[in-house]
Formats: C-alpha cells, structure tokens, sequence
C-alpha cells in the first residue's frame, strides 16, 4: 500500500471541520439574504449586507480548512 492511498485522519476538532462550517457560513448568507428582502424593519435592511459579507468572507475562509 502506497503512502498516497492511507486516508488519514484530521488533528482539527470536529466542530471546526470543513462541512459543519460551510453550512453556518451558508446559513449567514441565507439570514442576510432574507434581511435584505424583508420589507418591515429598516434595521434589517441596513445590516442585511454585513451579514452577507460576513457570511460570504466565512466561507472562503471556511474552503480551507480540511475534510
């Protein structure tokens, strides 16, 4: 057996893993998306594109991280 074809495992905590994390950052987008289009509350509106900016820099950030 090759080295290449051992799986190995991550050392990073499972909370911190690839999949748990790109769904937050997923959720933030949809949360800020969903602020955006809302038509009752100007405070929304207004932080509707941190919100999505923050959840958008999450997940690039997020694409790193290991399996």
């Amino acid at each position: 057996m090759t080295r290449a074809a051992v799986s190995r495992k991550s050392s990073w905590p499972r909370w911190a893993r690839r999949g748990l994390m790109e769904n937050i950052a997923t959720a933030l987008i949809a949360i800020g998306f969903l602020m955006l289009f809302q038509p009752f509350v100007l405070s929304l509106y207004t932080y509707s594109f941190i919100t999505m900016l923050a959840g958008t820099v999450m997940f690039i950030i997020v694409s790193k991280f290991p399996e």
